[in-house]
């Protein structure tokens, strides 16, 4: 009996000892490979841009090296075009995206999404000769509007649903599609509310910001599906940021200042 009982003590200490140094895939990878690889589409201000000296800043590259330093591994930065950044995850050239990122069903059907981190919306820039005349996101739903968005994005899809009259014109960068508007090309450019502010600040007179957002869109951390151990890690340290002052104080660093400008103008 002392000896079965002996035998079972030690099976449950081996299965302990298997379970402390077993995590899932993603966080396993990460501890082996002493990385966080993580992908974003660089350019979208003042999540994650290229800055003049070629290195990547941002309040998600913030963030990302942050978390990356809390796991004692190297933070590496994957900048991936936006209309391959899903496909880019799932064939595990990076561990997480954390791009700005909305959350929302289709994609969700792909990936999988921590809590949100940011609540944004989409907003409308404006040719300042619509000043008055355009005053909501249901003026622009006539033939007569020509609306500017980026390719692949959830302001693409609010046009098509909820301004399906206007017609549309889609750029690969965001840069591209708002000089549309700037340029008399385009009447309006409807993309995340943070952009267009920054953008509208920059270029007082060439564009007329109607900064209310017209749709609710939760940003989130998104990886492969089926990982729920780097979940719970995720939501584990969004908590903890938020609750020891760490996440305020990025978000004031990128939101409530202007002094990075300089870094990527």
């Amino acid at each position: 009996m002392r000896k079965l009982l002996g035998g079972i003590v030690a099976a449950v200490a081996l299965m302990s000892t298997s379970a402390a140094v077993t995590a899932g895939p993603i966080l396993d990878d990460i501890a082996k490979s002493g990385e966080l690889r993580v992908c974003f589409d660089a350019g979208y201000m003042p999540f994650e841009m290229k800055s003049k000296n070629g290195s990547f800043i941002g309040f998600d590259i913030d963030i990302g090296k942050q978390m990356a330093r809390q796991m004692g591994v190297k933070y590496v930065p994957i900048n991936t075009a936006w209309d391959g950044i899903i496909p880019t995850l799932l064939t595990g050239k990076c561990h997480m995206i954390n791009a700005g990122m909305t959350i929302n069903a289709q994609r969700n059907m792909r990936v999988n999404f921590a809590d949100p981190y940011i609540v944004i919306g989409q907003s409308i820039l404006i040719n300042p000769e619509l000043e008055g005349e355009i005053t909501s996101y249901k003026d622009l739903n006539d033939s007569k509007y020509t609306i500017a968005t980026k390719l692949g994005t959830t302001g693409e899809q609010a046009i098509k649903r909820m301004i399906s009259k206007a017609k549309l014109n889609v750029f690969e960068t965001q840069s591209d599609a708002v000089l549309e508007v700037a340029n008399g090309k385009a009447d309006a450019f409807i993309y995340d509310m943070p952009f267009n502010a920054i953008y509208a600040s920059q270029n007082d007179g060439k564009v007329i910001h109607l900064e209310q957002p017209f749709t609710y869109e939760p940003l989130g951390w998104a990886i492969a599906q089926g990982d729920s151990d780097m979940l719970n890690f995720l939501n584990n340290f969004l908590r903890q940021i938020k609750g020891d002052g760490t996440y305020d104080r990025v978000y004031d660093k990128w939101f409530k200042n202007d002094s990075w400008l300089k870094q990527v103008q």
